[in-house]
């Protein structure tokens, strides 16, 4: 089964919930991997501090024009949904930060002269973490193109009785890939305006891709009830409430698992954990 760890607005605690339960499942003997698919900006390395293994080059395929036989046409440019090639009399100028590798262009080119080659986007990288399962992509610094990425992070992953995936924040593109085909969803947020607001938009993009999700709230007493009101509202089962709390601060900033620093709350990501099961259909439910 696949859960993915998602927030609509970034420092909600998201990473920190997802690698804390990863390391519960460890402890409790599970087939479990966490996949960093924050690509632009991967941290769980730097509390599972995982033994890296290997590290394969991640690239998206991006067209080459033979000019000297291009008639101008603009079929290519007409079919590109993406902005990514243009013609201008009958010079073709292809964008490639812009292309999404689809091939569309190539396809449909009527004198078959566009041809594709590899463009390097950046690394996915993977090993163990005392028993968890690892694997995060990393992007080129000033490159757009996240999804290929995170797409070809979730397909280099091993199988796993339990996959964790660490979403990068808000609800765009990058969001969309990373959550397509998990199982369920758990929201962190906090208790405060733009918390709230960044849930509600990401509630709704979940609805609108049909995945089930419940919610994790962060700092839990620092807010009021408005956060809680609209979960119950939109039927979104709170699943763990962690306190605002110095020590759990100072863990983070040490780069500490709270579940090891502070063992008293190895119990809120246990029950965590049990309620995620109890939102899952018995078959996807690890014996």
């Amino acid at each position: 089964m696949k859960i993915a760890f998602a927030s609509g607005k970034g420092g909600t605690g998201k990473t920190t919930v997802a690698v804390n339960v990863a390391h519960i499942l460890q402890q409790h003997g599970a087939d479990v991997q966490l996949l960093d698919c924050d690509v632009e900006e991967p941290n769980a390395h730097l509390f599972l501090q995982p033994r890296i293994d290997r590290s394969i080059p991640a690239t998206v395929r991006r067209p080459e024009v033979a000019e000297a036989h291009c008639t101008g046409c603009g079929i290519c440019a007409d079919y590109c949904e993406f902005n990514a090639i243009t013609v201008f009399k009958n010079t073709v100028i292809v964008f490639p930060e812009l292309c999404h590798g689809c091939g569309v262009c190539a396809e449909f080119c009527p004198e078959r002269i566009i041809t594709e080659t590899d463009r390097f986007i950046g690394v996915i990288e993977g090993g163990d973490a005392g028993g968890t399962g690892f694997v995060q992509g990393r992007l080129n610094v000033g490159e757009a193109l996240a999804p290929p990425l995170i797409r070809q992070v979730k397909e280099k992953a091993p199988a796993a009785a339990v996959t964790l995936v660490d979403c990068p924040p808000g609800t765009s593109c990058p969001v969309i890939e990373a959550v397509r085909d998990v199982d369920l969803v758990v929201l962190v947020s906090e208790p405060t305006p733009f918390g709230l607001y960044d849930l509600t938009l990401m509630a709704a993009t979940l609805k609108t891709l049909a995945i089930p999700a419940g919610v994790v709230v962060n700092r839990c007493d620092i807010g009021n009830d408005e956060l809680y009101e609209f979960c119950r509202r939109e039927n979104l089962p709170v699943l763990a409430e962690i306190p605002h709390d110095r020590q759990i601060a100072a863990s983070y900033s040490r780069g500490a698992l709270i579940t090891e620093a502070l063992p008293a709350y190895r119990d809120i990501f246990d029950r965590l954990w049990e309620k995620v099961l109890t939102l899952l259909p018995s078959r996807q439910v690890p014996k």
